[in-house]
Parts: structure tokens; C-alpha cells; sequence
């Protein structure tokens, strides 16, 4: 029986087209089909609109080549858990991976599940807005369904994730070709004064761009599957300039043709603007954008599983979660146990109401994160400058980055200050208290050793290696 133990550990299975669709398919998400006119109505000038937009992809463009870099430097999966926990320590590496488990994942999956739910009972309910039970058990249904299917296996959510990201490019190109033909047809009317009436504030501005960077939010994911990736040190650099100048692109002409057709003012009154465009250019076949939107919303949800229970997994290895999350199916090789943790955390984050407003939220913990991990890009670019770097950035970039980070940190807070802010940072502080205890000390009851053999056997799992 010895002979035939063998390291356990995930399969690298993502090439080049697989890497490149887990960014885009998980970047275009309900965003593009749904963020326009909160961006439009802060910044109140589709001239200012079309330059967010744009200023969101450079600030992209620039944290992921920065992000490329810090993957290449530290080949292991996890994103910034585990570029902080290289970095900052294991203090602040728990205190994100606590605030990211517990919250910030479950509501950005419990929030495009929500969305691909809305245009999917939409077309039955035209009269009147859809009941919101029928809504959240449609986008729990899509939970499950992907919950599976991501525990199955790795190449088929990854065929499904390619699929996905096709079908979201041609219905982008067909908002393109349409809004084209108008403007050829000379509809430039609301491109005339189109700086007019801007509004220029540290609040509007502020909120412009987490609404547009919302619509962008994705293109960290293949820092989380890193030892899933074949020849990474190529392949992640490659994939994040393919992948993020494409969606830049994609989503700039989307708004322009939105523009071409829609008026600013009926651009902000529509609750979702693809399908108004839909309805106007293609008439009668204006129920395909809402097909459209929803099949965007399913992919951009898939992406957003297959990395989200990675950094699960992640953690539980390093020791910041119970071990039973850093196992692999002993013959699938996928983490089920941290897929199925997610999975239930994401349900119960679907229950209670309305959480745009938490999205708006956790927007913030999210950049306050990334500017902790682009310090730690800094730090090893002064002190460590002998590691090798088979990819790497000018160090004015995560210096930038970080400037930039601080001030979608700060501008909210400063210029509208919410309770909600203070407890949110309560929450992510929070994170000290329980690692004290349970992960310094090591204070674990005996129980947790029983349930970890229990759900070993019953989901047929073993602890995985490192893969690097």
C-alpha cells in the first residue's frame, strides 16, 4: 500500500484561452449591462462618462501589470491573501481573508446571482416588477447549479467559463455594429457640448468610478488560480494585457453606442440599459439583450466561484481556516470542501435584502486591500531586488496605483462620512480577535479534529499539496 500513496494536488488545466476567459468572462459581468447610468448620473456629462470609463480601464491595465508581476514573483495561488501574507504577515493576511470569506466573496457572488436572476424572470413579468421571492430563488438555483458543476471538474467549468465569454462578445459586438449604423446615420446629437453640466467633486467622482471599476471587477481572478495555470510566468502576463485591453475597448464603444441611441436622460432613468437599447434598435428582438445580459451574468458568476473557493482553499492550507478546506476530491482534484463552503456563506448572504449598498462597501475594503498588497509589490521591489522576475514593472506603477487606491479609499469617507464605514472597518479589525486565539494559539476543540475526519470521509477528500 505504500508504493502507491502519491502527492495529492490540483492539476494545472487553464492554457492561455482558459486564462484569458476567466478574466474577461468574469470581467463582463451584469456590470456593462447595468452600471452606465450610475456612472452617467454622478458624473452627469456623457463626455465625463466616456473619460471614466476610460480612466477605469488605465487604472486596471495598471494594478493587474502590477498584479503580473507580483504573480510571477510569488507563484502560488491566493491572490492578495497570499502576496500579504508573503509580505505584511499573517495578521493582515487573516484579517483580509476573514473579511473576504466571510463577506466581500458571498456578496459579490449572492450580487451577480441577483442580477442574472432579474433578467431571467424579467420577460415574464412585464407589467410589473418580478416578486423578489421568485427573483432569489432563481439566482440560489444558479448558485447551486454552478457549485456543482465547479466541483465536478476543473476542464468542464473552464469549457464553461470559454462558452460564456463568446457568447458575452458577440452580443457586446452587436451593441457595437448598432450603435455604428446610428451614428453613420448621423444620431450625433448627444455627443454635441458633451462635457456640459460635469459634475466635478471629490463624492461624484469618487462614486463614478467604483460603479465603473465595479463593471471591471474580475481581472484579479487568475492571480487566485495561479498553480492551475500551465507556464505561468508566460501565460499570466500575457493573459492580463489580452484579456483587460479587449474588455477596455469592448466597453468604451459599448458606451458610445449607448449614446448614440439613448439620451442622457433616458440613459439614467433606465433601470437596465442593454435592454432599453435593445428595445429601441432591434425592436421585436429586444428580449435577445435580455438573454444576452443573463448569460453574461451566469459566465461572470462561474469565474467568480472557480476563484473564490480558491482562496478558501489558500488559507485553510496556510492555516487561517479549518483544515478540512484545504482538501482536494481524491479523484476529481478539485477543492470541493471549500467550493461547498462558499456555496452556503453565499446562500445566507442572499437571504437579507438589498446589498448594492454593501457592494458600495466592500468597493472600499477591496482598495484597501489591493493598496496593502501593491506596498508589499514596493517593499520587494527596494529590499528584495535579487528575486527573479521573469515579469516585471517600472516601480512608479504600484506607486501610482497606490495613490490612486487611497484616494477611492478616502474620497467617500471624506466627503460624505457614513456609519456604515466605521463598521466595516470594525468588521475587517474584528479579524484580530478571532486570530489571537483560535489561529496564534492554536485554542481548537477536539470536536473540530472529529468533524474534519467525518466530512474527509463522507466527501471522499485528502489534504492537497502546494503545486508549484
Amino acid at each position: 500500500m505504500e508504493d502507491k500513496t502519491q502527492k495529492l494536488s490540483l492539476k494545472r488545466e487553464v492554457g492561455l484561452i482558459g486564462a484569458v476567459s476567466l478574466i474577461g468572462g468574469t470581467m463582463i459581468g451584469s456590470g456593462i449591462f447595468m452600471s452606465p447610468q450610475t456612472v452617467l448620473y454622478s458624473i452627469s456629462s456623457p463626455g465625463a462618462s466616456l473619460v471614466v470609463w476610460a480612466s477605469c480601464g488605465l487604472l486596471v491595465i495598471m494594478i493587474s501589470s502590477c498584479y503580473a508581476e507580483l504573480g510571477t514573483v510569488i507563484s502560488e495561488s491566493g491572490g492578495e491573501y497570499i502576496y500579504i501574507l508573503r509580505t505584511s504577515g499573517p495578521v493582515v493576511a487573516f484579517m483580509l481573508v476573514f473579511s473576504s470569506v466571510l463577506f466581500v466573496r458571498p456578496a459579490g457572488v449572492a450580487g451577480i446571482a441577483l442580477s442574472f436572476a432579474q433578467y431571467v424572470v424579467a420577460p415574464f413579468y412585464l407589467d410589473c416588477p418580478p416578486p423578489v421571492l421568485v427573483v432569489k430563488c432563481v439566482a440560489a438555483a444558479a448558485i447551486i447549479v454552478l457549485a456543482t458543476v465547479n466541483c465536478l471538474n476543473v476542464r468542464f467549468s473552464m469549457s464553461v467559463q470559454v462558452f460564456f465569454m463568446v457568447a458575452k462578445v458577440m452580443a457586446l459586438a452587436v451593441i457595437i455594429i448598432g450603435g455604428v449604423v446610428m451614428l453613420i446615420k448621423g444620431h450625433t446629437e448627444n455627443f454635441k457640448d458633451s462635457f456640459e453640466n460635469t459634475n466635478v467633486g471629490i463624492n461624484p467622482i469618487g462614486i463614478a468610478f467604483y460603479q465603473g471599476l465595479w463593471s471591471y471587477d474580475g481581472w484579479n481572478n487568475l492571480n487566485y488560480v495561479t498553480e492551475e495555470l500551465k507556464r505561468p510566468e508566460v501565460n499570466l502576463p500575457r493573459a492580463v494585457v489580452i484579456a483587460i485591453s479587449l474588455v477596455t475597448g469592448l466597453y468604451l464603444l459599448v458606451n458610445v453606442s449607448y449614446l448614440s441611441v439613448m439620451t442622457p436622460k433616458e440613459l439614467m432613468s433606465s433601470s437596465a440599459v442593454a435592454v432599453t437599447w435593445g428595445n429601441k434598435v432591434l425592436g421585436s428582438w429586444g428580449w435577445i439583450m435580455s438573454v444576452a445580459a443573463a448569460l453574461s451574468a451566469f459566465g461572470s458568476l462561474n469565474g467568480t466561484f472557480f476563484s473564490g473557493g480558491r482562496v478558501c482553499f489558500v488559507a485553510a492550507r496556510e492555516g487561517h481556516m479549518p483544515d478540512i478546506l484545504a482538501m482536494a476530491h481524491v479523484h476529481r482534484l478539485t477543492p470541493s470542501p471549500a467550493l461547498i463552503f462558499t456555496t452556503v456563506i453565499s446562500l445566507l448572504v442572499l437571504i437579507p435584502g438589498d446589498f448594492q449598498s454593501i457592494v458600495n462597501l466592500f468597493s472600499f475594503t477591496a482598495w484597501f486591500f489591493y493598496a496593502i498588497t501593491l506596498s508589499g509589490l514596493i517593499y520587494l521591489k527596494i529590499k528584495k531586488p535579487e528575486l527573479p522576475r521573469p515579469y516585471s514593472v517600472p516601480i512608479i506603477l504600484p506607486i501610482v496605483v497606490v495613490i490612486a487606491a487611497i484616494f477611492l479609499v478616502l474620497a467617500p469617507i471624506v466627503d460624505s462620512p457614513q456609519i456604515e464605514y466605521l463598521y466595516v472597518t470594525l468588521f475587517i479589525i474584528s479579524g484580530v480577535i478571532i486570530y489571537i486565539p483560535f489561529i496564534h494559539y492554536k485554542l481548537c476543540p477536539g470536536l473540530l479534529t472529529k468533524l474534519t475526519l467525518f466530512l474527509q470521509l463522507f466527501l471522499e477528500v485528502a489534504p492537497a499539496e502546494k503545486n508549484l
